[in-house]
């Protein structure tokens, strides 16, 4: 490889890295010990590398495609891709992988024992984005949440030596919580992308056509529709805080993190009534501050 391209591929793993920064949740905040940082970093590169595969947001340059041996024009398409970057996973368990950010986890599954399992779910649900647009049934999205979502928070249980069977649960709950938010913030972008994870029996329920969902501001039918949703999501996001107060020390104040991540984005969604046709809601520094205290405290309430 040259030095180019080196750099290339260098700059393209940080700035999918650098998403971190965007996400509703801190992903490895400076409180923790450094061993675990690396950890959730690692894990957090290829989750969110996935997402840009199946999303089709990678960075520019091709650096992704080359290390996972793909052609240009077999990179435009997105099933390839998935397949050539499972193909890498397995060789994280197995051998020496390909991509960078792959290599990267390598000591994480390594050092944690991690199994390949949750990874595979990431992937299954960016394969599944491909072929799926539309979900009938709350069920049906939760069925996809566990593939999206859950793998995530049972690998950072996995990674701080926490994940009981009644922590998993909980922890499902909060991740399914958080998906649910992030489709509710990116409504008009996943429409764009021919994708609606609202379901269709709500969208019925409430009287919402895809063309209201298309509209630059958002009608009475899909604000009412939009904070059934939030309180879905809400009521998840509840329902698995006593995972919070089943750990302690920094990792407590990490799972309060991203639980209140999830609270104040909700109460984003909240304060613009609604309308979350005319962008993404975001959570302010102050509400998820608040949030945090909030969480901690009924956690140790419930605890």
């Amino acid at each position: 490889m040259t030095d180019t391209r080196q750099a290339r591929t260098d700059a393209s793993s940080r700035a999918t890295l650098g998403k971190a920064a965007d996400e509703n949740f801190p992903v490895a905040p400076f409180f923790l010990p450094r061993a675990w940082r690396d950890d959730l970093m690692a894990v957090y590169g290829f989750a969110r590398l996935v997402d840009d595969i199946g999303d089709g947001d990678l960075a520019p340059g091709g650096a992704d495609a080359r290390h996972l041996g793909l052609a240009p024009e077999a990179a435009e398409d997105r099933l390839a891709f998935l397949d050539a970057f499972e193909a890498d996973l397995h060789r994280v368990f197995d051998g020496t992988p390909r991509h960078p950010l792959l290599r990267g986890l390598r000591p994480t599954v390594l050092r944690r024992g991690l199994t390949p399992e949750p990874f595979l779910g990431l992937i299954a649900a960016n394969r599944q984005d491909q072929l799926v647009g539309r979900y009938e049934t709350y069920d049906d999205l939760l069925a996809y949440c566990a593939l999206s979502a859950n793998p995530v928070g049972r690998l950072v249980l996995a990674i701080t030596g926490t994940d009981t069977p009644e922590r998993i649960r909980r922890s499902d709950e909060i991740c399914t919580a958080l998906q649910i938010v992030e489709h509710l913030q990116d409504v008009a972008e996943d429409l764009g992308n021919d994708r609606i994870y609202l379901p269709a029996e709500d969208l019925k329920r409430f009287h919402v056509t895809e063309s209201d969902l298309a509209r630059p501001t958002a009608g009475a039918s899909v604000r009412a529709l939009i904070a059934f949703e939030a309180d879905r999501a809400r009521a998840l996001l509840h329902a698995g805080t006593p995972l919070v107060g089943s750990v302690h020390g920094r990792l407590r104040l990490l799972l309060a993190g991203f639980t209140a991540g999830g609270l104040a984005a909700l109460d984003a969604i909240t304060d613009a009534g609604f309308d979350v046709l005319t962008g993404p809601p975001k959570a302010t520094k102050p509400s998820l501050m608040r949030q945090v205290g909030a969480v901690l405290l009924r956690a140790r309430r419930e605890g």
